[in-house]
């Protein structure tokens, strides 16, 4: 059985796969000369997608790549609070 983690992580990547075809769909539309209202229809179904995928990520890392306030000096890859919101607010 998979941990949340995994699952977590699964759900991510599979709703970075669906952004990936929506944006796939969007060039072709655009290469096509497509309806500009599909178009952009679906151009705000790739940014959403995008959006969901990133704010997904960073509640991850708010739950598991944290440092420890206790021990900053066991970094190991985590990320400081300040470089978590930094990251958060280059989503917004």
């Amino acid at each position: 059985m998979a941990t949340t983690d995994d699952e977590t992580q699964r759900k991510i990547v599979n709703r970075l796969k669906r952004a990936q075809g929506q944006l796939t769909a969007v060039i072709a539309a655009m290469e096509r000369g497509s309806d500009c209202r599909a178009v952009v229809t679906q151009l705000a179904a790739v940014s959403s997608a995008l959006d969901k995928a990133g704010f997904q990520i960073i509640a991850t890392a708010m739950r598991d790549c944290l440092v420890d306030p206790e021990n900053p000096e066991d970094s190991n890859g985590q990320v400081s609070l300040p470089e978590l919101e930094k990251l958060f607010m280059t989503l917004a």
